[in-house]
């Protein structure tokens, strides 16, 4: 939760702070104030690529950044800060409600919630998204509502996938938001062919699509770059570098220098960006649209943050993550880089500017929490879809073979009507 400093704390933490990220992805990439995209065969690139930011872990604007500020209104701003409150809120109700056994899975954003939320707002409403699964905060962003997502989540009637979807695999063509999808990888050379078309029609939008460090390794991501620079897409890449792949360090993925260097491997302009600083993450993404769209081609963003949370409610971390804090005074390395939430950060950023106040990010999160819970409690009084979507959806005919299953299943239920209570009443409206 958001505090403000005491002010004589403020020269102690200011001494402790380092020129280096010690970001778990890329622990040496030193901090620059500088937005640069760094260009295929520039002379004199450095070993380790630099990490922008404009704002440091106290909220204040890093010496060199002033001129970096992006321009956002106090509105934008609040609007900013209150959609990484949002997901904070959500995600902790449905996180629990997943150990109480109400919902199937659940994957969290915790410290992570400015790659999403800085990107997208950088974004036109007319750009597509093509997220993985830790982006709530651009879907809040982009005007899902808490009940569009519980529904989901819930897998009830009124969800769009008819419940054949995992939890929080949302999508939307209105909203320009394509479905999630749990295959790894399988969203970027799709990013590619989405912006291709764009291209060829003429239109001046972009495809932003995220991907973790982990998921770098599938082969669809190489596959991806390929395409895109090749055909000259206007492609945004957007790697979170959250330093944990599901049972995996980031140490166990690679041993190059991060992901931002592969871009440049592939032709791209790229980058890597402070992913806790939503700030850096807004700048850097609105220039990387436009650098897109000017240029006919794809770019690379490497956003370093750190996954506080495990990888999903499936996963056990304590078996891979690295315990040892990377800086003196801290017990553990989350509890170092929970110190160094975005939401922290940019809420302190916010009250110098005297538009932020503890009290008013606790009137937020209030609000966010009472609507989540009733999000959720609403999701789970709705029926869940009726089985005739287990066939439906695919087939504009549905084939012969399917047509007996259906007929099958239908023919149980009814044979055993005293185990299937309320299914019953589903099975008997099906063809």
């Amino acid at each position: 939760m958001f505090k403000a400093l005491p002010r004589a704390l403020r020269p102690i933490c200011r001494a402790a702070s380092s020129s280096v990220g010690q970001f778990v992805g890329a622990p040496t990439s030193e901090y620059l104030p500088e937005l640069k995209f760094w260009l295929p065969n520039q002379d004199h690139l450095p070993p380790i690529l630099p990490t922008f930011r404009l704002i440091d872990d106290l909220g204040c604007v890093v010496p060199g950044g002033e001129g970096g500020l992006p321009e956002l209104s106090q509105e934008t701003a609040l609007a900013m800060q209150e959609t990484m409150l949002k997901v904070s809120e959500f995600d902790r109700i449905f996180n629990d409600a997943q150990r109480q056994g109400r919902i199937s899975f659940y994957l969290t954003s915790r410290g992570e919630e400015a790659c999403a939320v800085g990107s997208c707002a950088a974004l036109e409403s007319k750009d597509w998204i093509l997220p993985q699964y830790r982006e709530l905060g651009a879907a809040l962003w982009r005007g899902f509502t808490y009940e569009e997502i519980a529904n989901q989540t819930c897998s009830n009637a009124l969800d769009p996938a008819s419940g054949r979807q995992m939890p929080l695999h949302i999508g939307s063509r209105e909203k320009r938001l394509l479905t999630i999808s749990s295959p790894l990888g399988t969203q970027c050379p799709q990013a590619a062919g989405v912006a291709f078309g764009m291209k060829v029609s003429g239109k001046k939008e972009v495809a932003l699509t995220y991907f973790g460090e982990g998921c770098a390794s599938e082969g669809d991501v190489p596959s991806a770059f390929n395409i895109a620079a090749v055909h000259r897409c206007p492609t945004v890449f957007f790697c979170r570098n959250n330093g944990y792949a599901i049972s995996t360090n980031a140490a166990d993925q690679y041993t190059s220098d991060g992901i931002a260097p592969r871009g440049l491997a592939f032709g791209m302009p790229s980058i890597r960006v402070d992913g806790n600083d939503i700030l850096a993450v807004y700048a850097a993404t609105r220039a990387a649209r436009e650098l897109s769209l000017s240029e006919g081609r794809p770019v690379l963003i490497e956003a370093m943050t750190y996954r506080v949370g495990t990888h999903s409610t499936s996963d056990d971390d304590s078996k891979y993550r690295t315990q040892q804090s990377p800086a003196a005074g801290w017990d553990s390395e989350r509890a170092y880089w929970e110190a160094r939430s975005p939401i922290i950060r940019f809420g302190r950023y916010l009250q110098a500017k005297g538009w932020y106040s503890a009290q008013l990010e606790e009137e937020l999160r209030r609000t966010a929490r009472r609507n989540a819970i009733a999000a959720l409690n609403a999701a789970q009084e709705v029926d869940k879809p009726g089985y005739d979507h287990l066939f439906t959806d695919v087939y504009d005919t549905l084939p012969w073979m399917l047509a007996e299953q259906r007929a099958q299943l239908k023919a149980h239920v009814l044979k055993y009507e005293q185990h299937y209570g309320d299914v019953l009443s589903r099975v008997q409206g099906m063809a």
